[in-house]
């Protein structure tokens, strides 16, 4: 394949965009080469500048679930184009929205409507330490929930430790309210509430997409919960990745383990830059304007958002079948690629549920953020490589979830299993 064009995108994009980027994972540091720069996307495959075509294995990292231009998705976004972009004022289809929400979720009376994952998580902390009148959180290694100061924290010695800022221009009297925990490790939590007395609320990717895709065990949620309710604890389940794509009631409908608060994003905005987070009445009407923690946002409720989303969530309520099918050929791809591995050779670990999917170069199963780090970055590296250049696009690190669309048929994933067949046997 060709990717002049893409190079010399590039190159133009870095001269007036840090990185030539808006997010860093798209500048493909960690497989090399350069960045394709996408020219369209339909069903199933993507299409570059230099007109090569891909079948898309991100999709946009997780919210389209029909995939790319989905007509029933276009026409509400058109439609509501036409009546204006934004009016910073309520609209019906917010509440449409939030009631489809709030129907499907038993732990949700109210939800509010944000901008993006990010901006719904740091709301979500923000009114638990307001509802609980305490300061600390508890969040996981390896667990990603945006970039807000207070979650930019790496960890130190030890099983538990109070956080230190992982990005410059994070203060540290910030992230000191910021204890970590390994993931799926009950005791390193119970070290937490040990050293502190003063948590508000500890927060879990319940189905990990930002180490890679590591679920969690469902005894460890159950013991999550039971350790909250003893503490006053709020228990929030960042679901921005795993919400309406693992399941059509989230983490929620694979586990029995209900949380306090839930924090959604992708798959309800369709496409479209969406967030939002919820709870029961008692904890969300401490919100301003019912009550003292104060949260806002201009474009909350985007009539166009609000549009794309519905669309989206009435399509999936209405196919009972649809996480059935996606989780099949979720599991079709990556027992074909385990299959393969081994014909090579080479250890890999896989893992999927409804269309979340991912896969490890690790010889052990991976349950926690360092098993993960043990996996091999390089020879994942030269993994991406290939089957970018067979037409396949993967996440562009190994510390990331692999999505299905229903616009993927059978001989798509089989002919992405051949063309991972050949690279394994060329990398092995």
């Amino acid at each position: 394949m060709q990717y002049k064009k893409s190079i010399k995108a590039y190159e133009k994009a870095k001269e007036v965009i840090p990185g030539g980027v808006d997010s860093p994972v798209r500048a493909f540091k960690s497989v090399g080469g350069t960045p394709l720069f996408i020219k369209k996307g339909e069903g199933a495959y993507l299409v570059d500048v230099d007109g090569n075509a891909y079948v898309d294995y991100v999709q946009s990292w997780g919210p389209l679930i029909f995939g790319h231009s989905d007509k029933t998705i276009e026409k509400a976004v058109i439609k509501a184009v036409k009546k204006g972009l934004s009016f910073g004022a309520p609209t019906k289809a917010e509440t449409k929205l939030a009631s489809l929400i709030c129907g499907l979720f038993e732990s949700i009376d109210k939800v509010r409507f944000v901008s993006s994952g990010t901006e719904a998580v740091m709301s979500a902390i923000r009114l638990a330490r307001g509802f609980t009148c305490k300061d600390d959180i508890v969040k996981f290694e390896g667990c990603y929930h945006g970039h807000s100061d207070s979650l930019l924290v790496q960890a130190g010695s030890g099983a538990v430790t109070f956080g230190t800022p992982s990005s410059p221009g994070v203060p540290s009297d910030l992230t000191k309210h910021t204890l970590l925990a390994k993931y799926n490790d009950m005791k390193s939590v119970k070290e937490c509430f040990k050293n502190s007395k003063n948590i508000a609320c500890v927060i879990i990717e319940p189905i990990a997409g930002n180490m890679g895709f590591v679920p969690s065990d469902a005894k460890f949620l159950q013991e999550l919960r039971t350790l909250c309710d003893k503490h006053g604890a709020l228990l929030i389940f960042d679901e921005v990745m795993s919400g309406f794509r693992a399941h059509l009631k989230g983490a929620q409908g694979v586990y029995e383990t209900k949380p306090d608060m839930v924090t959604f994003g992708k798959v309800i905005g369709g496409g479209m830059p969406v967030g939002a987070f919820g709870a029961r009445a008692e904890i969300m009407d401490k919100l301003s304007p019912d009550g003292p923690v104060y949260q806002a946002g201009t474009l909350s409720g985007n009539p166009v958002a609000m549009a794309a989303g519905l669309a989206s969530l009435e399509k999936i309520i209405d196919d009972e079948g649809l996480h059935v099918r996606l989780e099949a050929k979720a599991k079709r791809l990556v027992e074909g690629l385990k299959c393969a591995a081994d014909e090579a050779g080479i250890a890999l670990q896989v893992g999927a549920i409804g269309s979340m999917f991912g896969f490890f170069f690790n010889d052990k199963v991976v349950k926690n953020f360092d098993d993960a780090l043990t996996s091999d970055t390089k020879r994942f590296a030269l993994f991406h490589q290939g089957m970018l250049k067979r037409g396949f696009y993967f996440a562009c690190s190994q510390f990331e979830t692999g999505f299905i669309c229903d616009a993927m048929d059978e001989s798509m994933i089989d002919a992405t299993i051949e063309a991972a067949r050949v690279v394994f046997k060329e990398i092995a």
